[in-house]
């Protein structure tokens, strides 16, 4: 399970944590209004899907997210396919 401080836009070196603690003060109405705090979600697009996850559940503190050894290994799979 990822941590709190683990990063969740890897581009962009964003925590979990950042994203809650943003999600928790500006509640924002549409995923990509996430793309303030530090620029998450858009570099690679990878933790798009993680962020919308995260703002679409009440307590996104609570939201288990892959630990992020295999979330940084599945985004390489990730890149590797999208440059083919």
């Amino acid at each position: 399970m990822m941590k709190d401080d683990d990063e969740l836009c890897l581009c962009f070196h964003v925590s979990k944590r950042k994203v809650v603690n943003y999600i928790r003060l500006h509640k924002p109405k549409v995923a990509s209004q996430l793309s303030e705090c530090f620029g998450a979600g858009t570099g690679c697009g990878w933790c798009r899907p993680f962020l919308r996850k995260l703002m679409q559940d009440a307590a996104p503190e609570t939201v288990e997210l892959p630990d992020s050894e295999a979330y940084a290994q599945s985004r390489k799979t990730y890149r590797k396919q999208d440059s083919e």
